[in-house]
């Protein structure tokens, strides 16, 4: 293991965050707000920090993958820590803890805050709030690779380390060419937006931090009503319509834009993805129509915005879920742990995986009733490796075996049920709101200072699709070289 190379790349990762924090201090700086000389020192000193070991360590396009594995999981612990500066600068409410909470929360895409009073931030320190989104929601180190030079074998090995092995599948393409597609629609998405809202009556700020907060599925908003503080009904549909987008694998929106659109038609995972969701909103409507005497295009109206927003793990809210009807707050769990589609900025299972284990189930099924038959899981007419099967139901058993271990912790410094276990799903899915105190309208401000670093590792852990984090903090792991 050479340390020192795994610290040059570390130092990339340093810069890009330093050069997000000149910007914010910039923004600070023309709104005059307060915040200008805090983000300026956070700047500077992250990039001394990033500067450093690319003065000294030699420049190395070759890397072994647990090298590669150790940048990645490094490069989102340090940003999340650089992160915490501009906040503890600042002050306020921001204890390291919170600071770190925010930070987390922010380059996860989570979205879940600890702020009871978002409105009382400057636009320097919002800004460099809703960035942290924008860095994390493609990848950091996705986001270093496509603004540098190709890179050599190093370039794949950091690929295949940051991307899940189900997003890799889908992108029948070199190292290169993927992260491009990635980073092209990424910023198409964004800019894209960023137009809509300005046309839906947003002025320029709120257009572009909610971009970088829909884009990067997170749901971090300037306004402590979140989307319900604009009360417009065009601009919850453009937010909806781009959260949509966002829970899509980006490489079939590529698809799309070079004209190959049978391609994205064809897509069983995306047909399971748009069918489930329009479901959802429907039972969700009807359930409120017919519980809560709401108008029915009122009910819709928060039932679409709701569901899409937790099914795309975005977390964005024009509505209070948490006095929903039962029925309506189990749909929400239910796509708090599915969320949405692999290669797209959302977190949680993945509708991938979901798709591929209801095929197994039914294959399992039609085994029983005919015993002689020979019968494969078949995703879009190609067959599904029983390793690929199987690795999909260890990751769904992972993943709600680290739900239930956080809650029993949660619960153990006396945090209620509801808010233990719904604030878990939403952190390992990187959704951000729960239900009850930690719901649409909620935050996480009243959590224990132990529960608040729970729930941080969680979201970190969800992020990095459990096995990575593992690997790099578990004795002995080191030992052999894991495929996941």
């Amino acid at each position: 293991m050479r340390f020192h190379i795994v610290l040059r790349y570390l130092s990339l990762s340093l810069l890009l965050d330093a050069v997000f924090m000149g910007i914010s201090a910039v923004v600070s700086l023309f709104n005059n707000d307060g915040s200008f000389m805090p983000l300026l020192y956070s700047a500077i000193v992250v990039a001394l920090f990033g500067f450093f070991p690319l003065i000294f360590v030699p420049t190395s396009t070759s890397i072994t993958n647990k090298e590669g594995l150790l940048i990645v999981v490094s490069s989102w612990f340090i940003s999340c820590l650089a992160g915490t500066l501009p906040y503890i600068l600042w002050g306020d409410v921001f204890t390291f803890t919170n600071a770190f909470f925010e930070s987390v929360s922010g380059f996860t895409t989570t979205g879940s805050t600890i702020l009871t009073d978002i409105e009382a931030l400057p636009e320097g320190l919002l800004f460099w709030r809703a960035s942290t989104h924008w860095i994390g929601g493609v990848g950091i180190i996705i986001f270093v690779l496509s603004v540098l030079p190709f890179m050599g074998i190093a370039e794949l090995v950091l690929f295949r380390s940051e991307v899940s092995s189900m997003a890799q599948d889908n992108f029948k393409t070199r190292a290169q060419k993927a992260i491009n597609i990635l980073a092209g629609v990424y910023l198409g998405l964004t800019i894209l937006e960023t137009i809509a809202l300005l046309l839906a009556g947003m002025d320029l700020f709120d257009a572009i931090t909610h971009s970088f907060a829909t884009i990067a599925t997170g749901g971090f908003s300037n306004r402590n009503a979140s989307i319900a503080y604009y009360n417009s009904p065009t601009i919850e549909f453009i937010v909806i319509i781009f959260m949509v987008l966002s829970g899509m694998h980006f490489a079939l929106l590529f698809s799309v834009v070079t004209g190959k659109v049978k391609q994205f038609f064809r897509s069983s995972v995306l047909k399971f993805y748009l069918s489930f969701i329009a479901g959802g909103v429907l039972i969700a409507t009807f359930n409120i129509y017919l519980t809560q005497n709401k108008p029915f295009l009122e009910a819709l109206r928060h039932a679409s915005f709701q569901i899409i927003s937790v099914g795309t793990s975005t977390g964005f809210a024009t509505a209070d879920s948490s006095v929903w009807p039962p029925l309506s707050q189990l749909i929400l769990v239910f796509f708090a742990l599915q969320c949405a589609c692999s290669g797209s900025t959302s977190g949680g299972i993945k509708v991938d995986r979901i798709v591929i284990i209801i095929k197994a189930f039914t294959r399992h099924l039609k085994e029983l009733m005919h015993p002689n038959a020979v019968i494969a899981v078949k995703l879009d007419g190609k067959t599904v490796d029983d390793e690929i099967v199987s690795k999909a139901l260890l990751f769904i058993g992972s993943y709600l075996g680290v739900i239930f271990i956080a809650t029993l912790l949660l619960a153990g410094l006396g945090v209620n049920m509801l808010e233990a276990f719904t604030g878990t799903v939403a952190t390992m899915g990187n959704v951000g709101p729960g239900l009850g105190t930690v719901g649409s309208v909620g935050n996480f401000s009243q959590i224990p200072m132990i529960g608040k670093w729970i729930y941080s590792f969680v979201m970190l852990i969800g992020r990095l699709e459990i096995y990575a984090f593992f690997i790099v903090f578990t004795p002995g792991q080191w030992k052999r070289t894991i495929s996941y």
